[in-house]
């Protein structure tokens, strides 16, 4: 079974906050000059621009008419500056054009081609969509990837500095891609109202200050709870005022996890709620199946969460358009006393 532990090994890593700029082989600066079999993607004028990534910096030339994805996330945020890529990454989830249901509304009908990194990516598949911008900031690019995708396209590879080559904040993500596409106006702005909505959550619910909150992966994985902490994969609760209690740092493991034995799992009661990413019914059905998964506090209270798999998802995403989905979904569920 594949499980989320794979899934966010490949994602996460997400406990440093520096930031920091790698710098190694220069960008492509060609452009390809075929017509857009989907139209024109509405990128803003003001080029060329130049983004500074992990491998150095890349020019894009002319507004991109064919834009692919080649990173797990990165469509959300196209369609939230109201661009059409020609082709995206399939994650996981198996959705249709690998559009999630928080994503449908700005996605407009969109229907890309999909992409697959199962077997590494699709060179041919890549080089035959004439793609005249190549985003990668959630793709954990190599260098002889990122030379290779040049050698198609302008490419554009993730910032560095972060302990995962894949994931960095969302902020950092929407801002590079925004940059490439020449819409920095509109990018800023989606990232501040995104902040705001964070703040007026945590405003509107003080009750959340200084509860301590634990993200857990669902079902068990090898015979252990896999809990995230302190950092990225935990900043939309942080974010809304909770801490992450420092007691499942004694389980650390590399990548930002904690895992926790199950036979151990009463350390979980240091925490006031617990929000576990259940994918289904089945997911949460094997959690109950622990003898001391029953006795912990917050389960025993009713603080004790259970996303579903849409949810789950939209945590794991962090994107601009993820994460209006968490507030809307999950604050609700964490209001209840």
């Amino acid at each position: 079974m594949t499980s989320f532990l794979s899934r966010r090994r490949m994602l996460t890593g997400s406990v440093a906050l520096g930031l920091g700029a790698s710098l190694g082989t220069a960008g492509c600066n060609s452009t390809a000059e075929t017509p857009s079999l989907a139209g024109p993607s509405g990128a803003g004028s003001g080029f060329p621009v130049t983004v500074e990534h992990k491998y150095g910096s890349t020019t894009v030339p002319a507004a991109p008419q064919r834009i692919v994805s080649v990173g797990l996330t990165e469509q959300d945020t196209l369609f939230a500056l109201g661009l059409t890529p020609v082709a995206v990454t399939e994650w996981y989830g198996d959705r249709p054009h690998a559009i999630w249901p928080w994503a449908e509304q700005a996605a407009a009908g969109a229907k890309p081609e999909v992409l697959s990194t199962a077997d590494g990516l699709q060179l041919e598949r890549i080089g035959a969509l004439e793609p005249d911008l190549i985003l990668g900031t959630n793709a954990g690019l190599s260098s002889a990837d990122y030379a290779r995708l040049s050698e198609f396209a302008p490419t554009i590879a993730n910032r560095g500095g972060f302990d995962s080559d894949n994931f960095e904040p969302w902020t950092v993500q929407t801002e590079l891609i925004g940059n490439a596409v020449g819409k920095a106006a509109e990018t800023t702005k989606l990232i501040t109202d995104l902040r705001d909505r964070f703040a007026r959550a945590a405003a509107d619910h003080p009750q959340f200050a200084g509860k301590k909150a634990v993200f857990l992966q669902a079902p068990y994985y090898e015979g252990k709870a896999i809990a995230y902490q302190d950092g990225l994969s935990t900043a939309f609760l942080t974010d809304l005022g909770f801490v992450i209690p420092p007691v499942i740092n004694e389980y650390a493991t590399d990548g930002g996890q904690a895992q926790i034995p199950v036979e151990k799992l009463d350390i979980l009661d240091e925490a006031d709620v617990l929000v576990w990413a259940t994918e289904d019914d089945k997911a949460r059905a094997e959690l109950a199946r622990n003898e001391l998964f029953g006795r912990l506090r917050a389960v025993r209270e009713g603080h004790s969460i259970y996303t579903g798999g849409v949810l789950a998802a939209a945590i794991y995403f962090a994107t601009v358009l993820s994460l209006p989905y968490v507030l809307d979904t999950l604050v609700p569920m964490l209001e209840t006393p």
